[in-house]
């Protein structure tokens, strides 16, 4: 069934002191992907910025420049997009290669685009290599094991076993900080996955996006609705392709989820970052409302 949502997503900034000048990479603009299309999409900003297309050829984010030069304490960033998903539940099959066909797989795969799987197999800045999460992923992932079976196993575990808590990490914290603590948000959570499933030998990014903010009538309220959120995108042999697992809600990626940009681990598809000329502290607040029609 085919869903249309809107999206109303508010970053603000306020600053101790004056800013003169800010520069900004702006990762807000949902992508075309499987089961989802962009119908459309703006942005304003308040006070007025020039806003420039990065004209990127990549398939799996949309950057937005904003150059800010004049003087303000405070900085307000409006994305409005509207956007329909059609994507089935996927459901795990007897058929499925095993996990350690589609390590196979992915590395003699001959793919070039920018979704091809050798582009998810190793280690990539925020996300490096660990004994102790390989050890623990590698529970549910033996070798022989259908895929989409063993990685939504994994996804149920790390739900189950650690504690949403957004006073646990920051933007910052690496995967092995946060599996220490058991606790943190949706991007711990989806780095820990993404970080074990690499350790398998399984293709695995990181998807960022949001979550249908009022539920299906019946079903209880998602975590992560209300702001960006994080999940975990596993190539799974070229007749599967990519499917989405979501550890945080222990669930797949369905018609509850709308994809905004795709990259190796938070870092490449940070919704805004960038640089300012100025002194002092900045706070940043972000509103997230996801409605479907």
């Amino acid at each position: 069934m085919t869903t249309a949502y809107t999206i109303h997503h508010v970053t603000h900034f306020a600053y101790e002191r004056p800013v003169s000048f800010a520069r900004c990479n702006l990762r807000l603009k949902p992508i075309d992907w499987a089961g989802q299309r962009l119908l459309t999409h703006r942005i304003t900003v308040t006070p007025d910025g020039r806003l420039t297309d990065a004209n990127s050829r990549s398939t799996l984010l949309n950057i937005t420049r904003l150059l800010l030069s004049s003087a303000t304490r405070s900085l307000d960033i409006v994305s409005h997009s509207r956007v329909t998903v059609d994507r089935a539940v996927p459901m795990p099959s007897p058929a499925d290669p095993t996990v350690s066909q589609v390590g196979s797989l992915a590395r003699e795969s001959h793919d070039i685009a920018d979704s091809a799987p050798a582009n998810f197999l190793y280690p990539s800045p925020l996300i490096s290599p660990d004994a102790a999460i390989a050890g623990w992923c590698a529970e549910s992932l033996d070798p022989e094991r259908p895929v989409v079976e063993a990685v939504l196993e994994l996804a149920l575990r790390i739900m189950r076993d650690f504690r949403f808590d957004p006073d646990a990490t920051k933007t910052e914290t690496r995967p092995a900080e946060a599996f220490a603590k058991r606790a943190g948000v949706c991007q711990d959570f989806a780095q820990i996955m993404i970080c074990g499933l690499r350790a398998a030998g399984l293709p695995a990014a990181y998807a960022s996006g949001y979550i249908r903010t009022i539920p299906p009538k019946g079903q209880e309220r998602l975590q992560g609705a209300d702001a960006m959120h994080g999940w975990v995108l596993v190539w799974c042999g070229p007749d599967r392709g990519w499917v989405g697992f979501d550890p945080t809600n222990g669930i797949f990626m369905a018609g509850d989820h709308i994809i905004v940009a795709v990259g190796r681990d938070y870092r490449d598809i940070a919704p805004v970052d960038g640089i300012f000329t100025g002194y002092g502290a900045q706070n940043m607040r972000v509103a997230v409302d996801v409605l479907p029609d």
